[in-house]
């Protein structure tokens, strides 16, 4: 068994070590990650025309950025504890926040494309399992955003609020993440009974080439829910965290460190 790396705080001094095997997990979920978002782009590309927005491709807009926005960042979003165990816990905050929110941006501008060109061609909407789904996910994730914001990133929660709700936090964004994931293999499936119709079963070479993208799709979420529940790779708790925790316990709710 590799033993665990030790790494140095920016200060100098030890800080929390990095089990050995992490570091490779996560460069291999990296690599489903973009591997996942180079093949959507080449299966739009090759097989559904690209993407224009003025056009009959603005649908297109839809997967490429649903699965930039709502699996990889959100992945990455998830990921920022795992990687930055070392780093000042505002800092990996602030990360967390911003790649949530980029990821959200994006996911909206999919959105908006796909009710757009829907719109234009005198499609209906929210008629379909995927529909429903995406919308349930977009809505979930736009208020994980806004409360967790609100929580553990603008000052005025009170310390003993945020150490009750940090689970639920937790469970909802593992969950949005897995339905994310879910939605996504919906989707592509809809596309290519759509597409294909009944030369899906002639093995089209665009339907293996989608195929292989959903399971790409499932090993990318395996690996990013495989990281976050090793409990063992968590974010260790350091010392000057711990102090100024209690420091912020102190001044929002009124007792002193060593009242409890």
């Amino acid at each position: 068994m590799s033993p665990p790396i030790v790494c140095l705080s920016m200060e100098g001094g030890a800080a929390a070590t990095t089990p050995a095997a992490l570091p490779y997990y996560v460069a291999f979920s990296q690599l489903l990650g973009l591997t996942l978002v180079a093949m959507t782009g080449a299966w739009l590309g090759l097989y559904r025309g690209g993407i224009a927005w003025e056009s009959d491709l603005q649908f297109n807009a839809h997967p490429l950025c649903m699965v930039i926005g709502l699996i990889f960042l959100q992945g990455n979003a998830l990921l920022v504890y795992r990687v930055f165990r070392n780093e000042a816990k505002r800092t990996t905050k602030v990360l967390h926040g911003l790649l949530h929110i980029f990821a959200l941006v994006i996911a909206l501008v999919g959105l908006v494309a796909v009710f757009d060109y829907h719109r234009k061609k005198g499609y209906a909407d929210l008629y379909s399992l995927h529909s429903w789904c995406g919308i349930l996910v977009f809505v979930l994730y736009f208020v994980q955003w806004l409360v967790g914001f609100s929580f553990f990133l603008f000052p005025g929660a009170s310390f003993s609020l945020r150490s009750r709700y940090r689970p639920q936090h937790i469970f909802f964004g593992a969950t949005i993440f897995l339905l994310s994931v879910g939605t996504a293999l919906l989707g592509l499936k809809e596309a290519l009974l759509f597409n294909l119709g009944g030369k899906y079963s002639a093995f089209e070479p665009e339907g293996v080439l989608a195929n292989v993208l959903g399971l790409l799709l499932a090993c990318f979420g395996g690996a990013v829910l495989y990281i976050l529940t090793r409990a063992d790779w968590k974010r260790p708790s350091q010392a000057e965290e711990q102090a100024l925790s209690m420091d912020f316990k102190t001044l929002t709710e009124g007792d002193s460190p060593g009242s409890q």
